[in-house]
């Protein structure tokens, strides 16, 4: 009996509407059903191990709260990495920007740039907003720009880059802005913090001890806003163009050099926003640790995503509840080593996009 065995032919026809929901979903469940096995290779029960990942996370309002929280900065960065992406821009230096925009946010508050006592908090919080922005996009523009005129590859650029933020946020906590010389800032003033639903908990007692801040609505609006310039707007198709047909777009008249400067700034713009949303609604300070890698956990966030912005929210309080359990759980690798083994098959199921199977047998190939 002949076995027939797969071949991969390029699809000629386009990809059906329904097909990268399901290789996202499919690529989760897989990874789900591979680090069970890995985790019954080492002795561990993984029925065991989800259900107290789901009671971590979702178990509780108090539960969800945390979750969101960790799904605020991935929600940002997200957002970021998907529009970069969409112009085939691998901007892998979010964690970076995330960093920079943090440390300009905090420079309000540990300079300070207003007077703390007599500014209005919204005042005060706009313009943390405006800097974390601007430090991200001026960190984005770093690369935007060598890649766009000296045509430098914007992967080594990004990663190298991610270092020196890092770096410079330490010399500032470990020195001049140092606590007590520990290895973070004073606390920001009440005025300085994101408010939070546990702020309201004396007029509704059911926000005691909710953490979520108004991030969240940050995160919301920022995914309409790059719906928008994505799928209505002008500059959306030239990015969409530029990232299939660099050729043709060139043709048209785009100027690419000056579009792929603009998507890194926007793209780190946000990754600022989040890194002052760390800063000013989770931890209330500059600290060595105020990232859990929310930088490169972004770009697995965009690709489960399919770059789809109102995907991206979803994506991210999924791994938000990764994060959320694995502080819960030992040991606290798991949950990375879902999102690696994630990863690694979302960018796999990216082939079935491209080609499609169809099964053979020995005797149909000979005849053709």
């Amino acid at each position: 009996m002949k076995i027939p065995y797969p071949i991969f032919l390029k699809r000629t026809e386009d990809t059906p509407r329904w097909l990268p929901t399901v290789t996202s979903v499919g690529a989760v469940l897989l990874a789900f059903v591979i680090s069970g096995i890995i985790l019954a290779a080492t002795g561990a029960n993984p029925f065991q191990v989800y259900a107290y990942f789901y009671r971590a996370s979702f178990g509780s309002w108090g539960a969800f709260s945390d979750v969101m929280v960790k799904a605020i900065p991935l929600i940002l960065i997200g957002l970021g990495c998907a529009l970069a992406f969409r112009m085939r821009l691998w901007n892998i230096g979010a964690e970076g920007q995330f960093f920079v925009g943090a440390f300009l946010a905090s420079a309000v508050v540990m300079v300070p740039l207003v007077n703390l006592d007599t500014t209005p908090r919204w005042a005060i919080i706009a313009l943390m907003m405006l800097l974390g922005m601007i430090g991200g996009a001026l960190y984005g523009f770093i690369p935007g720009f060598l890649k766009a005129r000296l045509h430098i590859n914007e992967v080594i650029i990004t990663l190298m880059l991610n270092y020196v933020a890092v770096l410079w946020n330490n010399y500032w906590i470990f020195g001049k802005w140092s606590e007590a010389g520990f290895q973070m800032t004073k606390t920001f003033p009440r005025n300085a913090w994101l408010p939070r639903l546990a702020d309201y908990a004396a007029e509704i007692p059911a926000f005691s001890g909710l953490t979520l801040h108004a991030g969240i609505i940050f995160g919301l609006i920022a995914a309409v806003i790059i719906y928008l310039i994505v799928y209505r707007s002008k500059w959306g198709y030239k990015i969409t163009l530029i990232g299939d047909n660099p050729r043709a777009a060139r043709y048209a008249g785009i100027d690419i050099a000056r579009n792929t400067i603009l998507v890194f700034m926007v793209s780190g713009a946000l990754a600022g926003l989040a890194g002052m949303t760390e800063v000013s609604g989770t931890v209330h300070r500059l600290q060595e640790r105020i990232s859990t890698s929310y930088g490169f956990s972004g770009v697995i966030v965009a690709w489960l995503a399919k770059l789809n912005p109102f995907a991206v929210i979803i994506v991210s309080i999924l791994f938000g509840a990764l994060l959320v359990a694995s502080r819960e759980i030992q040991p606290s690798g798991i949950s990375f080593l879902i999102q690696g083994i994630t990863l690694f098959l979302v960018i796999s199921s990216d082939v079935l996009l491209r080609y499609e199977i169809k099964w053979v047998r020995p005797a149909q190939e000979t005849a053709q």
